[in-house]
């Protein structure tokens, strides 16, 4: 069987790429590796991700901001966004506080 010239072509152009991005079983590229090591060449940690926010807190200071607001579509905002929350009724009662 004869080999056409341009699959055969292609065949070696795989081959050679495949080769040169061959990486040792769990390594990492050689400039990758040299990214993530100090000036001793160990290599370092990689950056944590940091802790997730605690919700309340962060309904807190939106409550704090409507509250230094002190119009009725920032304590009506509030109150659609956080309805089931605590500070939701201290909300409404700012909200029919300033109805009056």
């Amino acid at each position: 069987m004869r080999l056409r010239p341009l699959p055969a072509g292609l065949f070696g152009a795989l081959a050679v790429l495949a080769a040169s991005y061959h990486l040792p079983f769990g390594g990492l590229p050689a400039m990758a590796e040299k990214a993530n090591a100090d000036d001793t060449g160990r290599a370092l940690r990689a950056p944590s991700v940091p802790p997730a926010r605690d919700p309340s807190a962060a309904v807190a200071e939106e409550y704090e901001l409507a509250r230094s607001k002190g119009t009725a579509e920032a304590f009506e905002l509030f109150i659609a966004r956080h309805g089931d929350d605590p500070l939701a009724d201290k909300a409404r009662a700012q909200l029919k506080r300033l109805s009056r």
